[in-house]
């Protein structure tokens, strides 16, 4: 039990100073893969469009709506970059919890620090804090929370972003309490069923996790109370945990190691712009097309393997009607794209693209299966294999059991910093160059603002 206070009393005590050089890392590479975030997502109509009615609110203020070339106000900056930290689905991710603690915890991070010129080893501490936070407790419901109606990018992420929203204003740990009873009050419903629907409001659960959890600190920094045991509930059986699961939580992954092992350090990358459980198959077509051509025309059929959970969540196929929501949680359009573009990046989910013909046709001929191999090692290993039979018989075969990105086969700063070329569409390559720079020495940074406008 007290798992709500254990997480208060530790984010409130965690300084820069003691954090192991390996988290320091990590949260750099975070920030680094955000940028390539925001520029991806900015390719989609469904973001731009965004922007354009954030700006028709008029809200008035200081805090940059990042990469849109405007200013607005503390939540709505939140609101905004927690969208395009989620947009194009290249986020960070925790393969124990769900989540993506990327949408939430850094857009409110980058807005709050901006607001109140903090430096960089604040923002560090920051980051560390609220993926702790929103990791935890997501692995605490993991998978019940999901398979309960939930997405907890949006529902965990929001205790996340007011952690780390509260240690950037210096709360006490009973002040973080009422930050994280807060949230829990305010946190949005992030309904499974919408992104399962394929509907593009799915894009803002980051932007309403940020936003949220930046409100629920500030109204405990105004002398707001929450409940102090929102996570685990009481016998009213209202906590968090207990009115989100058709089972039972898991509270003891809260605690476990808290302030030893950082969840962090589990965080994966994306190198695809696509749900997880696709990039098996998305890794393994790259493979097969980089050994050799595979004119569309000669394929007969396309068959991907893989483990069940992935089969649920990404198995079906789409048509043109369908939305860039549907093509990122598709593995036949995943697979169709990776084989036509020899890529998988913002170019493949644009609105123009994804209607085009060829693609489509192409996913048609895509099946998926599970496969009980793979579904014995799942979660331990996530498989996949694609065999593709081309007209004259002949068989492509590539298997993928750990998709790059995972911290057993991580991308580098190298690898990332390329990720944020390969996204950012036009831009000054001496530009993101800079932003790289910044980032490997961003506990020198005196305000954060430098970051922030050199996106």
């Amino acid at each position: 039990m007290n798992e709500t206070r254990k997480l208060a009393a530790f984010s409130a005590g965690l300084r820069f100073k003691d954090l192991p050089e390996e988290a320091v890392r990590k949260a750099k590479l975070c920030l680094l893969d955000y940028v390539a975030n925001v520029y991806g997502s900015l390719a989609l109509d469904a973001v731009t469009s965004v922007a354009s009615l954030i700006r028709s609110l008029g809200e008035a203020g200081k805090v940059t709506a990042i990469a849109s070339g405007f200013k607005t106000s503390l939540p709505m900056a939140a609101y905004w970059n927690g969208i395009t930290a989620e947009a194009i689905e290249a986020q960070d991710g925790l393969r124990f919890g769900g989540n993506h603690a990327c949408s939430a915890v850094i857009p409110a991070v980058l807005a709050f620090g901006e607001s109140r010129g903090l430096g960089g080893k604040e923002i560090l501490e920051a980051v560390v804090v609220g993926y702790e936070v929103a990791n935890r407790i997501s692995a605490s419901v993991h998978p019940l929370h999901t398979l309960s109606g939930f997405l907890p990018t949006g529902t965990c992420g929001t205790f996340g972003a007011a952690a780390a929203a509260a240690k950037l204003m210096g709360l006490d740990a009973g002040g973080v309490l009422h930050a994280l009873g807060n949230a829990g009050y305010v946190a949005p419903l992030s309904m499974a069923e919408q992104l399962m629907e394929g509907c593009t409001v799915k894009i803002v659960q980051g932007g309403q996790a940020a936003m949220s959890g930046i409100m629920a600190t500030c109204l405990a920094g105004a002398g707001i109370t929450g409940d102090p045991r929102v996570i685990e509930g009481s016998d009213l059986k209202g906590g968090f945990a207990q009115i989100t699961l058709r089972g039972d939580a898991k509270p003891e992954r809260i605690t476990d190691g808290l302030g030893e092992q950082y969840t962090i350090l589990d965080v994966y990358f994306k190198p695809y712009t696509a749900c997880r459980h696709t990039h098996g198959a998305a890794q393994a077509t790259l493979d097969l097309v980089r050994k050799g051509p595979i004119p569309p025309g000669d394929i007969d059929a396309i068959e991907v393997f893989t483990y069940n959970m992935a089969v649920v969540a990404t198995g079906k196929g789409r048509t043109a009607a369908d939305s860039f929501v549907t093509a990122q949680f598709s593995i036949p359009h995943v697979v169709a794209a990776c084989l036509l573009d020899r890529e998988m990046g913002p170019a493949q989910l644009t609105e123009r693209r994804i209607a085009e013909a060829s693609l489509i046709e192409l996913s048609k001929k895509v099946t998926v299966k599970p496969d009980e191999a793979f579904n014995k090692v799942y979660p331990d290993k996530t498989s996949s294999r694609v065999e593709i039979t081309l007209k004259d018989g002949e068989k492509r075969i590539s298997q993928v059991d750990i998709p790059k990105g995972d911290p057993r086969d991580p991308m580098s700063v190298e690898d990332i910093h390329h990720k944020v070329v390969r996204f950012a569409g036009n831009r000054d390559p001496k530009r993101i160059a800079r932003l790289v720079d910044i980032v490997r020495d961003m506990e020198a940074i005196g305000d954060i603002k430098e970051f922030v406008e050199a996106i």
